[in-house]
């Protein structure tokens, strides 16, 4: 009895600390997304109810998942290496964070849709016509990134980001958060490493990994990658820990669910954990219970009901490659179930001979394939929607901005495998695509490792299809966000464990090994730092917070804000309206001018006086207020923006002035 109790009460291994610690990142994002979506429909997301609720989660899906944790054979230095890494990035992204709250791209649509439900708690958000003497023609209330639907406003994207960040905002630290999530990604990578390529690569890994730029980029600012991420990866470590002795079932069900949560953070997860739900269909066939697909479905279905219920218009506009996605969906799905079904009939089919080979080889013609693309395609695409004729216009003033050719319907998607080059570098690609060879190969000659295998899949499905469409605005470093959810941390995974395959096969060869820890740090470290040290160290956005709290000290708590130009009216009406707490609209303009009508404002400003309030008007020139009453200058911002970089990876920074004058008529 003395002995069961001391080893109850040992202190864990380090290999056990590394466990624990690479996966309650995801368990904590799982607990409080869980949690925060059915107070945010209640409309009661409200820090005390959502801190109880999510904390009570955790302890259930702890109980559940850390039951049969491994310990992952390493050692304290090893140990010790992961966490200072993970500390790195924290310190070195709090240091050097953004602070994007002017919605001119996604971070600041996150920011102020989470300031937003953080102090309001219910979505949608109201119009307040009233504090404008009514409804009238000439007012808008949509702006970038927040649709006017159903007599409301609707932020764009899922609410899984922004209640991640709301928590933030209620600590007094919303732009603090990302650098936050970054170093918990890193620690989820790290396990995931330990899990798969060996303890002894994990904190080189997580050093690449956190150095890289685009992971530097979204750790910066509120993005929703990062936190799409760390359930991946994390749902990857906890179904490995699941899979060990094959009695997991409820532990199953949990990795299930992590991974299906990763479509509340971000609607293109959807295709990301397509390869776990024929993952599933085959532990299904092996007999290993349904607990995986399962909890994979309810994490989906999550999702979709927080898209159903938040996000109508933002699907409607994704409309074109969100069809697409769920008719593969359902096609898999279909598969996956006949496959099943036939499970029993297939197993004694003879494979060819030759498949591995045959394998590995279409392996390294897909990568061969997307290496030569850019001299073979010129991917365009011609506009026909608003949406298309935007980017169109964007992508010819980058063009002439970078000295290039102008053509607005190229999209650059053909150099998408140089975007990752320029990212981790070559020796990550080339180590990564051995790494894929070798388990592919093996995997269709033996059926092993079978811990590789959904691993690999998402991996490689989810680097393809990327690759293929990116489908986003080419300018860099935007586009490399794309990268982030799995294709860089999944090539940065699968090029340790092809560096630890070469260096078994050196050893057995009788050739000396010493050198080689030295040397796969170089190649991993070099080629990623030199791409990122460009802008590493240039924070972007800074001031804009200063900004606009000196714009809602200008403006009266009584006031009902009209922005009466284009670009103002843009940026700023959520900012007032959430920020601020005054209610906001643009008024509508002619298509040929950036103002509206002197009779429209006119009639509007008497509107707010008959309402009771004090009419303020914004824009972004003195010039444009002067009919109205004496202009003041509110906000006058000189600071650095992203470059847009369309053919080599950005190495700087681009000025960035905002100027907003105000009027009380």
């Amino acid at each position: 009895m003395r002995l069961a109790w001391l080893e109850r009460t040992r202190r864990p291994s380090a290999g056990r600390v590394l466990a624990v610690a690479s996966v309650l990142p995801a368990l904590a994002v799982a607990s409080w997304l869980l949690a925060g979506l059915p107070l945010l429909l209640a409309g009661w997301f409200r820090p005390l109810p959502t801190v109880i609720l999510a904390a009570a989660v955790l302890v259930v899906l702890c109980r559940v998942a850390l039951t049969r944790l491994p310990d992952l054979d390493a050692t304290a230095r090893q140990v010790g290496g992961v966490f200072g890494v993970a500390l790195f990035s924290l310190v070195f992204n709090l240091v050097m964070h953004g602070e994007q709250l002017i919605v001119r791209r996604d971070p600041a649509t996150y920011a102020q849709y989470a300031i937003w439900i953080a102090r309001h708690g219910s979505l949608p958000i109201p119009r307040q016509a009233e504090a404008f003497g009514g409804d009238d023609p000439a007012l808008w209330f949509r702006s970038m990134g927040f649709y006017d639907a159903d007599g409301a406003v609707v932020p764009q994207f899922l609410p899984g980001p922004p209640m991640l960040y709301a928590a933030g905002e209620w600590l007094g630290g919303l732009l603090l958060t990302p650098p936050v999530l970054g170093a918990l990604a890193t620690l989820v990578l790290a396990g995931a490493v330990a899990r798969l390529a060996g303890a002894r690569w994990a904190a080189l890994a997580a050093l690449t990994f956190a150095i890289s730029m685009p992971i530097l980029y979204t750790s910066r600012a509120t993005f929703s990658e990062i936190a799409s991420l760390i359930l991946i990866f994390g749902g990857v470590a906890l179904l490995h820990d699941a899979l060990r002795d094959g009695a997991g079932r409820w532990e199953r069900a949990v990795a299930g669910l992590v991974f299906g949560l990763a479509v509340l953070v971000r609607i293109d997860a959807l295709r990301d954990v397509l390869p776990v739900l024929a993952f599933g269909g085959l532990l299904l066939a092996l007999r290993r219970g349904f607990s995986l697909l399962a909890g994979l479905a309810a994490g989906v279905g999550l999702g979709f009901v927080a898209a159903w219920a938040f996000a109508g218009p933002y699907l409607e506009y994704l409309s074109r490659s969100v069809g697409p996605l769920l008719l593969i969906c359902a096609v898999v799905v279909v598969l996956t179930a006949v496959g099943t079904a036939m499970a029993g009939r297939l197993s004694g089919l003879r494979l060819p001979r030759r498949l591995p080979e045959i394998g590995a080889g279409l392996v390294a013609l897909v990568m061969l394939g997307l290496a030569v693309r850019p001299w073979v395609q010129t991917v365009r695409r011609e506009p026909t929607t608003e949406e298309d004729w935007l980017t169109y216009e964007f992508l010819r003033v980058t063009q002439k901005n970078n000295g290039l050719p102008v053509d607005g319907t190229r999209l650059y998607f053909e150099d998408s495998l140089y975007w990752v080059i320029w990212y981790v570098g070559l020796p990550v690609v080339a180590f990564a695509t051995l790494a894929a060879v070798v388990l592919v190969r093996r995997l269709l000659r033996e059926g092993a490792p079978f811990e590789w295998l959904l691993p690999l899949a998402v991996i490689g499905w989810t680097t393809v299809t990327t690759l293929l469409k990116p489908e986003i605005t080419p300018d860099h470093p935007w586009a490399s966000r794309r990268l982030v959810p799995v294709v860089i941390p999944g090539l940065i995974m699968l090029a340790v464990w092809g560096l630890a395959w070469t260096r078994e096969r050196l050893g057995r060869g009788g050739r000396g090994t010493r050198w080689f820890g030295g040397a796969a740090v170089v190649l991993l470290l070099a080629p990623v730092a030199f791409t990122s040290i460009g802008t590493a160290f240039t924070p972007i956005e800074r001031g804009e917070r200063a900004a606009v709290q000196n714009l809602c000290a200008s403006i009266p708590s009584d006031a009902s804000v009209l922005i009466v130009e284009r670009v103002t009216a843009e940026r700023f009406t959520q900012v007032v309206r959430g920020t601020c707490g005054i209610p906001t609209a643009q008024v509508r303009r002619p298509r040929s001018r950036d103002t509206p009508s002197s009779e429209d404002v006119l009639r509007l400003i008497e509107g707010v006086r008959r309402a009771g309030r004090t009419p303020v008007l914004l824009a972004a020139e003195p010039g444009q207020l002067s009919g109205y009453g004496p202009p003041r200058h509110v906000i006058a911002l000189d600071t650095r923006q992203d470059e847009r970089s369309l053919v080599k990876p950005p190495d700087g920074t681009w000025r960035l002035v905002v100027n907003v004058w105000m009027s009380l008529p």
